[in-house]
């Protein structure tokens, strides 16, 4: 964190820590997040750490596209493990509590790893967009260096966001309760324990979401709107189902990471129910990371290919 963060931590003395409430309704209720999570969470650095592996293995996985996902799975490991590691904890120990300091650094890297995630996901679609309307020019254009820039710009996005926005949460005055109705410290929940006007906060967090969110999103749209004109106008039945199959998975995983993150993030905090908040927030930080592998291995052939060459070498 930067010196204006620390220095706006400490000047907030109203409160020193936060109670993480979770989905408390019943031991039972409890109980059955406890194990869901752990089920995710181990499901999420498995199948990550796969694609991570076999992408830096495996020879024929050594293309841009691999390139991305290998840099998507590593961010999805670090993404969970932001929030999963303290909600099984919390489970187990009994304690629900989190340092006032320790939930603005939770917030911190949960931003800048999530700005950096949807960058990446307009990274793939850009790349997807040269490989399917520019396949002639596609290693020219997608060499080492675009592909390295791309990712370096991708993680360095969070960066400025992450800070700004944390920061401006922290410094306002948190009077009580220090209760957060949710299962991590994100924004919507955390503003809600504000003791003064965040009109002004809300109005940032909306200009940084549109940036941050919606600017990639339609690069992402746009680069799709090519790439369905470009299948549209294939002769060969052959060429158009390899450039939908490249395509899909990549389509599949935005849509259940953006779908969930702009409902969350873009409607105004007077009209969003805590509860719906925690349950669209279950499926960007626990449903994408785990299904990411899933979907990517299952529909893509090589990776497919590698996975059975790497256990059949392994056995």
């Amino acid at each position: 964190m930067n010196n204006q963060m620390k220095a706006a931590l400490g000047n907030n003395t109203h409160v020193s820590v936060f109670h993480i409430l979770g989905f408390s309704g019943s031991p039972l209720l409890e109980l059955l997040f406890f194990i869901l999570c752990l089920t995710i969470y181990t499901m999420t650095l498995l199948g990550n750490g796969l694609i991570v592996f076999l992408t830096l293995s495996n020879p024929a996985l050594q293309t841009p596209m691999y390139f991305f996902l290998r840099n998507l799975s590593f961010m999805e490991l670090c993404y969970s493990s932001i929030t999963m590691p303290r909600i099984l904890t919390s489970y187990v120990t009994g304690n629900n509590k989190i340092s006032f300091t320790g939930c603005a650094v939770q917030m911190c890297f949960f931003l800048l790893l999530g700005c950096a995630e949807c960058y990446i996901l307009g990274a793939m679609a850009y790349d997807r967009y040269v490989a399917v309307c520019h396949p002639l020019r596609y290693m020219a254009i997608m060499d080492k260096c675009s592909c390295t820039l791309l990712v370096v710009g991708s993680w360095m996005s969070g960066f400025p966001v992450s800070s700004v926005q944390t920061t401006l949460t922290f410094s306002s005055p948190f009077c009580g309760p220090n209760e957060i109705n949710h299962f991590f410290c994100d924004i919507p929940p955390v503003l809600r324990l504000v003791c003064a006007d965040t009109s002004q906060i809300e109005m940032a967090m909306l200009i940084i979401t549109v940036v941050i969110i919606i600017a990639p999103f339609m690069l992402i749209l746009i680069s799709y709107a090519h790439i369905i004109a470009a299948v549209v106008r294939m002769s060969s039945s052959e060429s158009r189902q390899k450039a939908i199959s490249t395509c899909s998975s990549h389509l599949l995983v935005v849509t259940l990471f953006y779908g969930s993150a702009m409902t969350v993030y873009l409607c105004p905090q007077s009209s969003g129910s805590s509860e719906n908040d925690k349950v669209l927030s279950l499926f960007y930080t626990m449903v994408t990371p785990m299904v990411n592998p899933m979907i990517y291995c299952l529909r893509n052939k090589e990776v497919k290919a590698a996975l059975w060459k790497t256990v059949g070498f392994q056995l």
